[in-house]
C-alpha cells in the first residue's frame, strides 16, 4: 500500500498541472481577444479622432469663408447704395438736358455771330482760311448727327485759335493788289499789332493802317528788317530784335 500512495499523488498533480495548462490556455487566448478587440477600438478611436480634427478643420474653414462673405457683402451694399445714389444723380441730370440742349443752342449761335463780326472788324490777315472756319461752324450748327457737346467744343477751339493769333508770329504767302496789280507777296503778322507785306522781287512793302483800313506803302529802309522778320518768323533766323514802323492806336 506504501507504494500506491506516491503514485496517486502523482497521477494527482499530473491532473492538477493538466488543469491548470488548460486555465492558462484559455487565459491567454482570452488575453488575444482582449488585446485584439482593444486594437480594434484604438483603429476605431483613431479613426473617429482623424474625422472630428477633419471637420473641425473644415469648421474652421467654413467659419473663415463666412467672415470674407460677410465683410464682401458689406462693401457690395456700399457700392450698390452708391450706385443708386449716381443712379438719382443722373435721372436728375437727364430731367435738366432738355433744358440745357434749349439753352445752349442760342448762345452757340450768338457766339458764332461774335466770332464772325471780330474776324471782320479785325487785321485781314488769312482771310481765306478764317472764313472758312467760321462758315464750317455755320453748317456744323445745322447738322444733327453731331451732339451739342461736340459743337461746343469745335466753337472754343476756333475761339482759341483767334486767342493764339494775339501772341504769335508768321509769315505766309498770298495774294494782295499792290498799285492796282494783283501781286503774289509774304505776309510778316506779328500778333494782332502789325500786318506787313513784302513783294517777292523785295522792292516794295507795306503795313495795314487801321484808321484808313488799308495798306500804306512802307519806305525802302523798313525793307531790311521786314526780310529779318520773315525769316525769324519761318524759323531761319534765331529771334532777333526787330526795328519796324508800328501803326499805334490813339
Amino acid at each position: 500500500m506504501k507504494g500506491v500512495k506516491p503514485l496517486i499523488l502523482a497521477g494527482i498533480v499530473a491532473a492538477s498541472a493538466a488543469v491548470h495548462a488548460n486555465d492558462l490556455d484559455k487565459v491567454i487566448d482570452k488575453s488575444s481577444e482582449i488585446n485584439k478587440s482593444a486594437a480594434q477600438s484604438q483603429t476605431k478611436i483613431d479613426k473617429i479622432a482623424d474625422s472630428m480634427q477633419g471637420r473641425l478643420q473644415q469648421f474652421k474653414a467654413l467659419n473663415k469663408e463666412i467672415d470674407g462673405l460677410t465683410v464682401y457683402n458689406a462693401q457690395l451694399t456700399k457700392q450698390l447704395n452708391n450706385q443708386i445714389a449716381e443712379m438719382d444723380a443722373l435721372n436728375e441730370s437727364m430731367d435738366q438736358v432738355s433744358v440745357i440742349e434749349r439753352q445752349i443752342t442760342p448762345l452757340m449761335m450768338r457766339m458764332i455771330t461774335g466770332l464772325d463780326q471780330f474776324v471782320a472788324l479785325d487785321v485781314p490777315f488769312l482771310t481765306e482760311e478764317r472764313s472758312k472756319r467760321i462758315a464750317s461752324l455755320k453748317e456744323m450748327m445745322d447738322r444733327a448727327d453731331i451732339t451739342s457737346s461736340e459743337k461746343f467744343r469745335r466753337l472754343l477751339e476756333a475761339y482759341q485759335v483767334e486767342v493764339d493769333y494775339g501772341r504769335t508770329i508768321e509769315a505766309y504767302t498770298a495774294l494782295l493788289d499792290v498799285d492796282g496789280q494783283e501781286r503774289e507777296v509774304d505776309f510778316l503778322r506779328i500778333g494782332r499789332l502789325e500786318l506787313i507785306y513784302l513783294t517777292r522781287d523785295g522792292k516794295k512793302a507795306g503795313s495795314w493802317d487801321k484808321e484808313t483800313k488799308s495798306f500804306v506803302e512802307l519806305p525802302d529802309s523798313a525793307i531790311s528788317q521786314i526780310s529779318k522778320g520773315l525769316r525769324i518768323a519761318r524759323k531761319q533766323l534765331a529771334p532777333d530784335m526787330l526795328t519796324l514802323p508800328v501803326h499805334a492806336a490813339e
